[in-house]
């Protein structure tokens, strides 16, 4: 049998779905695996058909998957049924399917399907996006055969763990990896200040009260140099377009900018959420940032990616409780101020980036095939 004979019969199967966090990687490694001509198999939930259009037809299974944490006791015993239906629906799949590799990307989806997969003993691997390892991974982690990581340090993967724990970064979309060669250029002088504010793909209300009266408490000059893009809510475009409007600010107010990477490029300092995806791809950008996690994230898992990407100098982190429009636009002042601040940010948030992290995900994918689980 041919090495191609062999990729087409044996398919990597990936199991992902829910939210975007969970599925983009999965895309970024089925592209960069199909370019390397391997066969793949998409396991999913009702949630997760749509993205498998990019794919060019991947064959795709949907599998049950129930959450058994966090919520009532009556829907917790539900989904550990759901849980169980899943694996043993997944384990008559995978049989059928006798994938080479299969790579959850966390999320109550990847439960059941690497729960059967590593009671078959076929090789395994998780992919966890932040860095805090998410519930889902922490029950699978004892089980599979490697783990990768996107941030040099993850809270909750223990010791036992460390010799399969591999550093490969979250991948990004092409468009944001372009800007891995667009040198940071900071304001100078009296020269316009882009200033990027964006809440993720529904935008964040927070933003929308907080931003505005930060902005307007700013000294005249620094706030006329000002060009703002920010992102908000559809029920709060009206008030914060008439409130930039009256305070003579340059601004570009929309719910969604389809051309968010090239406004990213062009942004000397980002105000933001601190999701997986965001900050991957602030720091392959390499662009200074406030980052603001989201409060009622789970397990503050976004303070956790904010504070590493802090620690190494590419962010300053502001938590909701601190973010008032006076202590934002004490913190704007400063940092506007010191254009050396902000390209020392730039390089650091840089340093902290992963251009080719769906590259290192596909090699660690493919050095997997031929090998049995590792034992916990």
């Amino acid at each position: 049998m041919t090495g191609g004979e062999e990729m087409a019969r044996h398919p990597i199967v990936l199991v992902a779905g829910g939210t975007g966090g969970h599925v983009f990687p999965a895309e970024a490694l089925a592209l960069e695996l199909r370019a390397l001509g391997h066969a793949l198999a998409l396991l999913t939930d009702s949630r997760g058909a749509a993205w498998t259009r990019s794919l060019g037809g991947i064959a795709t299974y949907a599998v049950r998957a129930g959450r058994v944490t966090g919520v009532g006791l009556g829907r917790r015993i539900r989904g550990a049924i759901e849980l169980l239906l899943g694996a043993l629906q997944s384990r008559r799949l995978l049989r059928r399917l006798t994938p080479s590799v299969v790579v959850g990307f966390g999320g109550y989806t990847s439960v059941p399907a690497l729960l059967a997969a590593a009671s078959l003993r076929l090789p395994t691997l998780i992919h966890e996006q932040n860095a805090y390892l998410g519930r889902a991974n922490r029950l699978l982690a004892p089980r599979v055969t490697a783990i990768a990581t996107s941030f040099p340090e993850v809270a909750r993967i223990g010791e036992a763990y460390r010799a399969k724990t591999r550093l490969t970064g979250n991948p990004v979309r092409p468009a944001v990896r372009a800007l891995r060669d667009l040198p940071y250029r900071p304001p100078a002088g009296e020269a316009e200040i882009h200033l990027l504010v964006t809440g993720g793909s529904q935008g964040a209300h927070i933003f929308s009260q907080v931003v505005p009266a930060a902005l307007a408490m700013l000294e005249d000059g620094l706030r006329a140099r000002i060009r703002l893009a920010q992102q908000c809510r559809p029920e709060d475009l009206d008030a914060v377009t008439d409130t930039y409007r009256e305070m003579g600010l340059k601004a570009e107010i929309r719910p969604f900018f389809e051309d968010l990477a090239q406004r990213l490029g062009r942004a000397h300092l980002v105000i933001c959420r601190s999701g997986a995806s965001t900050v991957a791809e602030l720091t392959v950008a390499g662009r200074p940032a406030i980052l603001v996690p989201y409060a009622h994230a789970a397990d503050d898992h976004q303070t956790f990616n904010a504070r590493a990407v802090a620690a190494q100098g590419g962010a300053e982190v502001m938590a909701e409780a601190e973010f008032t429009p006076r202590a934002l636009a004490a913190r704007l002042t400063g940092l506007l101020a010191r254009p050396e601040t902000l390209a020392a940010m730039a390089g650091a948030a840089r340093g902290a980036g992963h251009a080719d992290a769906a590259e290192t995900l596909a090699r660690l994918t493919a050095g997997l095939i031929g090998r049995g689980r590792a034992r916990a």
